[in-house]
């Protein structure tokens, strides 16, 4: 087990950078980026940082100069030869074989494209351009090294002694959770909190803290290089990304209307079993099962990742029965700002409904709240989304409007087309 208050004392950048691997990333990123490299590799894109938290101002905590050389770290990166016998040789969600032999050649040759940096009104602007299977991996990396060189600043004016407790008080939330955790019966839950975690060191420890502390009721990590190194699964299935490019490039509103529905047909012919789950709420989750095709109601399950989760999970609920399924039989995985009193109230509330599993996050992964004078290592909400596809303005709308992205006259346009109404504004927690 990592001393991480010595490590984090005795810094050394070369021990620690931030990010450490290509596939210190999500594992859904690497399935798209097969999806994309197979059905669009050609298409253009931009990706660009969003701090929806204006109060963290980035560029006043984080040296410029630290934050370069992370990013260049990165472009350095390639895959280890035992990361690719991994990809290639390795049982995904039941499948061997799960990455294809053209796509992993080229992964294999991959180095991230260049970004652009700059500073504006305590912001950091960091945008990459490029092919999209190219710039989408861009992602991960860049949330993670702007969350990580975050806590380092705060980090620095600590003591060994205070950086002790610190880690000491942090360590014991972690478990007084997972205690709560082993309480509630079938339980499945994942790590989903590479995005915004603390640091690389911290989730690898609270990873093992739930394999450890909850035994099988711990499904894996969306984190491959963690599930690598640990032998654990590797989670994921897909994100907005795919409907917000896609839509972008249509070419009139009736193609707009039918972009979500085109991501998920070509999904469909690449992956089965529980890798065909529906992420619904892109432009609404209402208007999008309304309007589905009715070989998207035989899917395995949904994610649910903004708005009111009890709310979602009983319009999926009932449109599946509207189509003739057993919703007991499907799976409903519940991903938006989880900690443990939602996870409890979820469980309950839909136990012997659906399948229920939980995708933990930020408050898994980066939960110092309360722990630092000004709480000064609270978690925030940081994004990295594609913002342009092929010259073209990328939107979301997202079921919690204070989540919405793009152009107001395209948000309006969507809302149209998507028939999207009056929506409940919620407060974005990380």
């Amino acid at each position: 087990m990592v001393d991480i208050a010595t490590r984090v004392h005795n810094h050394n950048w070369k021990i620690d950078p931030i990010v450490r691997s290509l596939i210190d990333t999500d594992f859904y990123k690497l399935l798209m980026c097969q999806s994309i490299f197979r059905n669009r590799p050609d298409t253009r894109v931009t990706f660009s940082l969003i701090n929806r938290t204006k109060d963290v101002r980035l560029a006043e905590l984080i040296d410029e100069g630290e934050l370069r050389e992370q990013l260049d770290h990165v472009r350095g990166l390639s895959l280890t030869r035992g990361e690719s016998t991994w990809l290639r040789g390795n049982t995904f969600y039941g499948k061997r074989q799960m990455f294809r032999s053209d796509f992993m050649e080229w992964f294999e040759g991959l180095r991230l494209p260049d970004y652009h940096l700059e500073k504006r009104d305590g912001q950091y602007e960091l945008t990459f351009e490029g092919a999209w299977p190219e710039v989408m991996l861009w992602e991960i990396p860049a949330l993670a090294i702007l969350m990580e060189l975050r806590s380092r600043a705060v980090l620095k004016t600590m003591g060994k002694f205070e950086l002790e407790v610190l880690y000491a008080r942090a360590m014991s939330r972690v478990w007084e959770k997972v205690e709560r955790l082993r309480k509630i019966p079938n339980l499945r839950i994942a790590d989903f909190g590479t995005r915004r975690r603390h640091s690389f060191l911290w989730q690898d420890w609270c990873v093992q803290a739930l394999m450890e502390g909850l035994g099988e009721a711990f499904t894996g990590t969306s984190n491959c290089r963690i599930a690598m190194r640990r032998d654990i699964e590797a989670i994921g299935t897909n994100a907005h990304e795919l409907p917000m490019v896609y839509a972008a490039l249509a070419e009139s509103d009736a193609e707009l209307a039918q972009a979500p529905y085109k991501v998920l047909a070509d999904w469909h012919e690449e992956h089965d079993g529980n890798l065909r789950i529906i992420l619904p709420d892109t432009y609404g989750t209402e208007g999008f099962l309304k309007r589905a095709p009715d070989w998207l109601a035989g899917w395995t399950g949904i994610r649910i990742d903004s708005g009111d989760p009890a709310t979602a999970a009983e319009v999926a609920i009932r449109w599946w029965t509207e189509r003739g399924e057993d919703p007991r039989q499907k799976l409903v995985i519940f991903s938006d700002g989880l900690d443990v009193d939602k996870i409890e109230a979820l469980k309950a509330q839909f136990a012997g409904r659906v399948k229920v599993s939980f995708g933990w996050g930020t408050l898994l992964t980066n939960d110092f709240r309360g722990l630092t004078e000004g709480d000064r290592l609270a978690p925030f909400s940081l994004v990295c989304k594609a913002v342009a596809a092929n010259g073209r303005p990328t939107v979301k709308l997202s079921d919690n409007p204070n989540k919405a992205m793009g152009p107001a006259d395209e948000v309006a346009r969507y809302k149209r087309v998507f028939g999207v109404g009056e929506q409940e504004a919620l407060a974005v927690v990380v």
